[in-house]
């Protein structure tokens, strides 16, 4: 079985740009990936068609560890971009080898590890401001069965808050607390927003609300202050979806700079590399729960992980707070109920993309707010959450 042909395939979905791809093969099996990369969709379409085709053409694809170990080795230059395209072709060659067995893609990886795969929300915010907006809308999350959500706080802040922004942040933390009760899991997303010593205070003063972690507090590109903070404070850190090389993550783990690694699948590598990533985890009794904030197919990898791995703790959910017409891009998959994810056992990932529906929902320039800017605050997920709700 060789690899003949590489397509790719732009749809909006609302606050992205989601890019999908299809891999081909001469004998007439077709595997799907994801490549999504915020304000970036474009550049990695155009890497996926200039480098990354003449790579996979021809090649069997069954050689995951060739195929993909060869590219990480030549790209030679680094960065989110470049291992984003790698990824998601990385995702398209299991989906490929699931058909070619008969057997889902998490069976060739391990097999189940998990009778359950518990999920959290994220996305489901958005125009919340004053802290009883956020308990309303944490009160319809728990309404609809999940037990862990999470949330940014923080509004635009950068580095250092003053004592206003700090309580205001403090009090919609206390506010959701009360709202879901204590039997709820919080997650505090921090987005890399504050310096090392501003992060501490917050963090402290955080660990009364009883946190399942706080993500991110500094820059991602800096482990070693992420290992200061987290070796100060008791409250769990989690990080990692913004790192992309193995090597990074071997220095995360190794100093013991989180309690939860998020690597994110369609981001560092693939699948397989994230199998790699999981099992240096475990040998420092460091958990696992994947960063998955994009679309259905980059999902759909990530809950194939979660199956077979033994260190998986909870799973990102955007998929009930995203547009209404998310699902139909994938032919109406869809793997949540009441807060849980759950997988059924078709070949490959189990789901495949609709180019008619993805044709009617074409690409929008800059789609993505910056997360310091007023506008992330205002219109993020709004519409969706109103879609979504009816659909």
């Amino acid at each position: 079985m060789k690899i003949t042909r590489l397509e790719t395939f732009l749809a909006n979905g609302g606050l992205r740009n989601y890019l999908f791809l299809r891999l081909h093969t001469d004998d007439g099996l077709t595997g799907v990936g994801e490549a999504t990369l915020e304000w970036q969709e474009k550049t990695v379409e155009t890497l996926l068609h200039e480098w990354v085709e003449r790579r996979v053409i021809g090649r069997d694809p069954f050689d995951v560890e060739s195929v993909v170990g060869g590219m990480i080795r030549d790209q030679y230059q680094g960065g989110a971009t470049v291992m984003t395209a790698i990824s998601g072709v990385e995702i398209a060659l299991w989906d490929i080898i699931g058909k070619a067995c008969g057997q889902p893609v998490y069976r060739l990886l391990g097999g189940r590890c998990h009778e359950r795969l518990p999920a959290y929300a994220n996305g489901w915010y958005g125009g919340a401001d004053a802290p009883r907006d956020f308990a309303e809308r944490a009160r319809v999350v728990v309404g609809r069965g999940y037990r862990a959500l999470k949330f940014d706080p923080f509004g635009v802040a950068w580095k250092d808050m003053s004592a206003q922004e700090s309580a205001l942040a403090l009090e919609r933390v206390a506010a959701v607390r009360e709202a879901v009760g204590p039997s709820v899991q919080i997650m505090v997303e921090f987005h890399g927003r504050l310096s090392a010593g501003c992060a501490l205070d917050i963090i402290r003063n955080l660990e009364r609300y009883q946190p399942a972690w706080c993500e991110e507090p500094v820059v991602p590109e800096s482990i070693e202050l992420l290992a200061e903070v987290k070796h100060k404070v008791q409250a769990p850190i989690a990080a990692g979806e913004r790192l992309y090389t193995a090597a990074d993550f071997y220095r995360l783990i190794s100093r013991r700079a989180v309690d939860v690694v998020q690597m994110d699948i369609a981001h560092c590598g693939g699948i397989l590399q994230s199998k790699k990533i999981a099992a240096t985890a475990a040998m420092q009794d460091i958990r696992v729960a994947p960063h998955c904030s994009i679309g259905p197919v980059a999902l759909a990898a990530a809950l194939h992980f979660d199956m077979c791995t033994s260190n998986f703790m909870i799973q990102e959910a955007f998929g009930e707070f995203d547009v209404p017409w998310r699902n139909q891009l994938v032919c109406g998959w869809n793997p949540i109920a009441h807060g849980e994810f759950f997988l059924v056992d078709k070949p490959g990932l189990g789901l495949d993309i609709d180019v008619d529906v993805i044709a009617e929902h074409p690409y929008v320039s800059n789609a993505f707010p910056s997360l310091w800017d007023d506008a992330w605050v205002r219109d993020f997920t709004q519409e969706r959450n109103s879609g979504a709700a009816r659909g």
